[in-house]
């Protein structure tokens, strides 16, 4: 079974989100800003979803819904919209890595 390219495009995001955001970070992370490792931590946790996804490993979509529902709980001390843009996302990926055609490829391979 070929690798649904729902689980490509949501594991490459996570990967570029994890990335991107560690570099941009980074600095605050070595200026000593008080929730930095924090920050980092969750930006490693994007990267090894993504890895994870691409591994197809099923606690992997488990890790990226929680890292995308920490997120929007996030979002509810800001502005309205990117409450709204962080549970679009939200709503997107579990669809994408929860809808039975995806989640039947995550599923071991029967023993033979």
């Amino acid at each position: 079974m070929k690798r649904p390219v729902a689980v490509i495009i949501v594991a490459c995001v996570y990967l570029l989100v994890g990335v991107g955001g560690f570099i941009v970070h980074f600095p605050e992370l070595t200026a000593g800003h008080r929730d930095a490792i924090a920050i980092e931590l969750t930006e490693f946790l994007a990267v090894v979803g993504g890895t994870g996804l691409l591994l197809r490993q099923n606690w992997a979509r488990w890790l990226a819904l929680a890292w995308i529902v920490f997120h929007v709980a996030l979002s509810f001390t800001d502005p309205i919209s990117k409450l709204g843009v962080h549970l679009v996302f939200c709503i997107l990926i579990a669809w994408a890595l929860f809808r039975p055609a995806t989640a039947s490829w995550f599923r071991p391979a029967p023993e033979s």
